[in-house]
């Protein structure tokens, strides 16, 4: 079974883990690098991805950061996990359809495991509980190698999400786990269920690598 570094970042500013994630995707393209996991959380910020529009943007004035990703705007913020892989798709039949259904599984089975039914809905990106949507997945694929990637909600202020659209979605409510739960989770918890998830559904043994240590591998120190 191949290995799929992962580093447990923890709390970092959207602008430098996204500069990381540019670093390391070229050293995957270079042969560098392996796959590689970031999870991350970031202080309260809001992206706009390439479909967004002024329509998605409900409070005037936000500060939100334009972004490479699919989709319209979102998100992030405390007790959101945020995980970022960097997958080289060559190996992967470059199949970048297949890779988002195969991120939407490892929702649903993170899902599962505390006895909620998540669900993907066809032509739109992520996992909802009912009508509720719980994550978000945002990608951004050059030379097949992969960017970006999910936010799933285990404890985050909704109030944020009520200043935009989601995803450019109509009325669609967000939630969160606990919420959904009625019961307050232990983050890392989920956060380990997301990875043995991860590596079931991408068939791959996860390594953990220290935060320094991906650093001097990358050599793109944040």
């Amino acid at each position: 079974m191949e290995e799929t570094f992962f580093c447990r970042v923890g709390r970092i500013d959207y602008a430098r883990a996204w500069a990381w994630q540019e670093a390391l995707r070229e050293q995957c393209r270079a042969g560098v690098l392996g796959d590689v996991v970031l999870l991350v959380e970031h202080p309260p910020t809001y992206t706009g991805g390439r479909a967004t529009l002024p329509e998605h943007l409900i409070k005037e004035g936000l500060d939100v950061v334009p972004i490479d990703r699919g989709g319209s705007v979102t998100f992030h913020g405390p007790g959101q996990l945020v995980a970022y892989p960097i997958v080289d798709l060559r190996t992967r039949g470059r199949d970048v359809h297949q890779y988002l259904r195969d991120l939407e599984a490892v929702l649903i089975a993170t899902l599962a495991a505390y006895g909620l039914t998540g669900a993907a809905r066809p032509g739109l990106t992520g996992a909802w509980v009912g009508d509720r949507k719980v994550a978000s997945i945002g990608i951004h694929v050059r030379h097949w190698i992969t960017a970006h990637g999910l936010a799933l909600n285990i404890a985050t202020d909704l109030d944020y999400f009520a200043a935009i659209r989601p995803c450019g979605l109509g009325s669609e409510e967000m939630t969160t786990m606990n919420a959904l739960l009625g019961r307050v989770l232990d983050p890392t918890e989920v956060e380990a269920k997301l990875l043995a998830a991860y590596g079931e559904i991408f068939a791959v043994e996860l390594v953990e690598v220290g935060r320094e240590a991906l650093i001097t591998r990358a050599d793109a120190p944040i």
